[in-house]
């Protein structure tokens, strides 16, 4: 078969980011974190920012987020990147730092820190990746699971008279004074995509304009492989790998 070379296009409509590392993907099929590192390293581009930017990875999938950023990044404690990126900013004010973040890290064992950054106004941007369960470790229950919504520590579904109610984390934090943009959004249709990237570049032009908080919470598609072979795709009951709907 004959390659087609694209310097004989007439326009390139396509391409990888100039922030965006040609790294090999190493996340579950499926899962929207790559569709979000792309928009990322777009609006890094876009803005023109790649050299102030600091990625602040944490703990869970988006641990080694920064191999894929072709601009500085680091790893920070679990749940701790909110007070890694508040320190970048206080010492080093012309960087632009953001935290990329699951659920299991931001809103379980980062909880404290997610919500005095935000009391204090930290001027900084937050990119909550919300799949409602964790994936790394097993797909069990996270802390925005939905109510009925299956994983391998609440098989029958989510019930709150056991397991409470899941945290709506934009509402909560929406009730602080610092927080200057805080949207919620998806990634389930090429509508919401685009939507997800304007939401994110509004998020970095709020810390450039040095408003305060910025965060975005991005619902995004999961398929979690557990050690017993099992998939839980969308918070639907387990099926076997031999029986996963093609």
């Amino acid at each position: 078969m004959a390659k087609l070379d694209i310097s004989e296009l007439d326009t390139v409509l396509y391409r990888r980011p100039e922030s965006l590392e040609d790294h090999p993907f190493h996340f579950c099929p499926g899962c929207g974190h790559g569709i979000v590192h792309r928009l990322i390293a777009e609006v890094v581009d876009e803005l023109n920012i790649g050299e102030r930017v600091v990625c602040v990875a944490s703990v869970g999938c988006s641990v080694i987020a920064y191999h894929y950023f072709n601009f500085d990044g680091l790893e920070s404690a679990h749940g701790r990147a909110p007070a890694v990126a508040s320190a970048i900013k206080r010492c080093r004010p012309h960087l632009i730092p953001f935290t990329y973040q699951g659920d299991g890290d931001l809103a379980a064992i980062g909880t404290a820190e997610i919500i005095h950054t935000c009391a204090r106004g930290e001027n900084i941007t937050i990119i909550f990746i919300n799949n409602a369960i964790y994936g790394m470790t097993g797909g069990q229950m996270a802390p925005t699971t939905l109510v009925g919504m299956h994983s391998t520590s609440t098989p029958g579904g989510r019930k709150p008279a056991l397991s409470g109610y899941p945290i709506q984390v934009c509402e909560m934090l929406s009730t602080l004074d610092g927080p200057a943009y805080i949207a919620r959004v998806a990634l389930h249709n090429l509508a919401a995509v685009r939507k997800t990237k304007q939401a994110i570049k509004l998020a970095f032009r709020a810390q450039l304009a040095g408003l305060g908080t910025s965060l975005v919470e991005i619902l995004s598609p999961l398929s979690t492989k557990t050690s017993n072979g099992y998939f839980f795709m969308h918070g639907q009951p387990p099926f076997s790998v031999r029986q996963r709907p093609q």
